[in-house]
């Protein structure tokens, strides 16, 4: 699989591998509904090779589903390509990117 999901103690961890684009839209909507409300999502990119700007909708949206401003998401092991993608789209001031 592309997107994994693991779901443990309130804490939900989403790993994408490959590219992060459109493709992967439905897969990683799945990944994160039904898990109700965890207390702190990751999203794992260190085996990520690109994102676009569907991707950045596709954090945005999981965001809004756990609880928007209330949440804690952390995008993780990102690129310095990918970390300079979200750092453009002041994505910086929604996540907490390492």
């Amino acid at each position: 699989m592309a997107v994994e999901s693991i779901s443990q103690d309130g804490k939900l961890t989403i790993k994408v591998k490959g590219r992060f684009d459109f493709g992967k839209h439905q897969e990683f909507r799945h990944a994160y509904e039904g898990v109700g409300h965890p207390d702190l999502v990751v999203v794992d990119l260190k085996e990520t090779t690109y994102l676009d700007s569907s991707a950045l909708g596709m954090l945005l949206m999981l965001r809004d589903h756990v609880g928007g401003d209330d949440s804690e998401v952390q995008v993780i092991n990102t690129s310095t390509d990918v970390r300079k993608i979200l750092a453009i789209s002041n994505f910086d001031k929604l996540f907490d990117i390492s």
